[in-house]
Parts: C-alpha cells; structure tokens; sequence
C-alpha cells in the first residue's frame, strides 16, 4: 500500500481491491451474473476510461467493453493516440444488470466504493466518463452527458471528460462524428498535460 500526499489514506493495490470483490454478494446481481467484471489495462495508466456496466459479452468474457461497444471504443481510442493497453478500463458496476438494464440506486451505492478504490490505486490525471451513469457518479452531477459532453471538467486533481457511451453510437450512427470530436478533444488534453509535465521536469 501507498499513502495519499494530502493525507493518511492507505491506498489498496488492484489485486487487494479484485481480492475483496472474489464471490461478491453485496447486491441481487451476484444471483444473474455469470461473472465479475474487475477491469483491465495498465495500473499506471494516465487516462482511465469509466463505463457503466458490463453488457453480455463482458459478463461471459470476465472484461470490460469486449463486445461491439469494445471494438468501436479501440478504433475512437486511436483518434486520441491512444492504444489499448495504455489505458485502465473499468464499469461503475462490476456485474451485468440482467437484461442490460439500467443500474439501479442500490446497486450504485454497494458498488462504488469499489470503483473509488480502483480511481485511487491507478491515480490517473485524466478521467472519461462514459455515459451518463459514470458522468453523473464522478461529477456527482444531476445534468445528462449531452450537456456536458465536449469539455474538460475539473474535479479534485482530476480532469474529467465526459462522452457518450460506445453503444450510443452504434444505435444512433449520428453520434459518430461527436464521437470522433471528443476523442480528439482527449488527445489534445493529453498532449498538453504530457507538455506541462515535461516543462515541470517530472519524470
């Protein structure tokens, strides 16, 4: 574990956090999951991408956005020169709401923590949301991503950005050039967040 410098928070390792989530019954999930879905990517990333839930695909394959929505978000992530593996990927929930349905209050309220733990273990500079659940839960905002999507929120030490989910363009292929946009809005913030660290010296 590490400490936090503006306080005496221990910080939980990813394995620690995927540890105290092993056979998770917090909520009536764990009776139509298939499996729990952790995440995935680089526990130093600098961008950390935040989902809503898994879908079918991830509850089967144990992996967050590996279905459709997975594979249009690898080709969105090149627009920002980003590849795959340099990212952390994780959901505000860890199991399949059954039916795809929207997560309910509860489900919210017995997960998140876990999902704080996540944000605090990878201690990344840039956070996108994606969709209006992990919009709504980072910014603790009541406004919908359509709002607020195409800038860079600050909240804390972190620079959101929020964006629609994946799947939304797959329905509505009319969000596809928004998409396109806002992602490159992230590689312009990541540039110039990798510029003021090297003009700070930092490693």
């Amino acid at each position: 574990m590490r400490s936090v410098l503006n306080g005496c928070i221990s910080i939980k390792t990813l394995s620690e956090i995927e540890q105290e989530l092993t056979g998770c019954r917090r909520c009536a999930l764990s009776e139509t999951r298939t499996t729990i879905v952790f995440g995935v990517g680089n526990p130093d990333a600098e961008v950390m991408f935040i989902g809503e839930a898994p879908g079918k695909q991830e509850d089967l394959g144990a992996e967050p956005f590996i279905g459709a929505a997975g594979k249009y978000l690898n080709t969105l992530l090149a627009r920002a020169g980003l590849k795959r593996e340099e990212i952390y990927i994780a959901n505000v929930l860890k199991c399949r709401p059954p039916e795809n349905r929207d997560p309910r209050p509860d489900e919210v309220e017995v997960c998140t923590p876990f999902l704080r733990e996540q944000v605090r273990a990878i201690n990344p500079e840039i956070l996108v949301t994606l969709g209006n659940y992990a919009t709504r839960f980072i910014l603790k905002t009541d406004s919908g991503i359509t709002s607020l999507r195409g800038r860079v929120h600050i909240t804390g030490r972190f620079s959101v950005l929020p964006i629609f989910h994946p799947a939304a363009a797959i329905y509505d292929r009319a969000k596809e050039p928004i998409m396109e946009t806002d992602f490159e809005l992230l590689g312009r913030l990541i540039a110039q967040r990798r510029k003021e660290r090297a003009t700070r010296g930092d490693v």
